[in-house]
């Protein structure tokens, strides 16, 4: 599955502050620690996923890369799930090194398995989400490095099995009454030590890289769909990639807004219009159409215009337009114009119809409120 996003994972918003993500980490952490919570199987999942969330973000330079790219964006060593390789003491104690002493564990071995799966923030317009369209998109990502096939060693050399974790790629600390479970500082979670490093990757057995990927991007997708690319994510030292999900991000519109597969949109009607009826011509997604306005149309009628809306992406139905109409005062009146104006404002109340439903429903409440209130 796709990594879940950073600002989400700890709570807050895009623009948080330093002291702000510090303080969303130091609630999670003390929540899901797995020291207190050692019934609670998926609590250590949330607390890596804080952990590495807050690592990422604190780090100005690297959450700079990940509001641009996304997942894509940060280094695979931490998009792999964990935050080992960087060393639990970098981030949590940071924090918590008055409370429990200082370093930790919780890390995971790198290097082994399927590479992690990335995520990418596709920004579309409205007219290219609904109608579908290709777009290209370069991406960072990690590769194995072919030189060395992964192993991180100059070729003709190969790892030795690391002597302080005996090949494990962890250690355990005691804190006082705390036992805690660290990346190994000396292989830094490999479990194999290389005496004479890669000279193209230096020992990582993987190497940065920028792809561009053409994105067939079906009409109908809607703001936060995915579309998932097999075997795009980060590369590993196994030669498995993981996955990239590329997430739909769709501009506001200055015309139209969304809601599903239906679209609104607002139109400016005269006086004369609104009591008079006519047409008038809006526009579509898809280009022109015509709408009767009634006579003694009143301002915020909703006109519904059915199938000019979205094509739903799976079902294949085709939504409805709804336009409101939206009375228009004139401004920057002539003289002659407000005379004409005040004397149909006289001509209306002249004869003792009831030209204004409203204005006239008003009054007779209010007669009654004052009423109400004299006996």
């Amino acid at each position: 599955m796709a990594k879940r996003d950073y600002y989400e994972v700890l709570g807050v918003d895009r623009t948080a502050s330093d002291a702000e993500l510090k303080k969303a980490y130091r609630r999670l952490a003390m929540k899901y620690h797995p020291d207190r919570n050692s019934d609670d199987a998926s609590a250590e999942k949330h607390f890596k996923e804080a952990k590495e969330a807050y690592e990422m973000l604190s780090d100005a330079q690297k959450r700079s890369a990940y509001d641009q790219f996304g997942h894509a964006g940060v280094d695979s060593s931490v998009g792999t799930g964990g935050a080992g390789a960087a060393g639990f003491g970098d981030v949590f104690g940071d924090i918590f090194g008055d409370i429990f002493g200082g370093g930790g564990g919780g890390g995971r071995r790198r290097g082994t398995g399927r590479g992690a799966d990335m995520q990418y923030a596709l920004e579309l317009s409205l007219e290219d989400a609904v109608h579908g369209t290709e777009s290209r998109i370069r991406v960072p990502s990690q590769v194995r490095c072919e030189t060395c096939s992964g192993s991180g060693a100059r070729p003709g050399t190969t790892p030795s099995p690391c002597s302080t974790c005996a090949g494990q790629g962890q250690v355990r600390m005691q804190q006082g009454f705390f036992s805690i479970q660290q990346t190994c500082p000396d292989c830094r979670g490999r479990g194999t030590m290389i005496s004479s490093p890669c000279s193209d990757c230096q020992g990582n057995g993987t190497v940065q890289k920028t792809k561009t990927l053409q994105v067939k991007v079906p009409a109908g997708v809607d703001d936060g769909d995915q579309i998932r690319l097999a075997g795009e994510g980060q590369g590993s030292t196994t030669g498995n990639s993981g996955d990239l999900y590329v997430q739909i991000r769709i501009r506001q519109h200055p015309i139209f807004s969304r809601d599903g597969d239906n679209l609104y949109c607002e139109m400016p009607v005269s006086v004369a219009m609104s009591a008079l009826g006519g047409e008038i011509e809006i526009p579509t997604l898809n280009g022109r159409a015509q709408l009767k306005i009634p006579p003694e149309s009143q301002s915020e009628r909703v006109f519904r215009l059915r199938s000019k809306g979205v094509r739903n992406v799976r079902s294949g139905e085709v939504g409805d337009l709804y336009c409101k109409i939206k009375l228009e005062i004139p401004v920057n009146l002539s003289r002659k114009q407000k005379d004409i104006l005040r004397e149909f404002d006289r001509a209306l109340k002249e004869g003792g119809e009831r030209h204004t439903p409203r204005e006239s429903s008003w009054s007779d409440r209010l007669k009654s409120f004052f009423n109400d209130i004299v006996t």
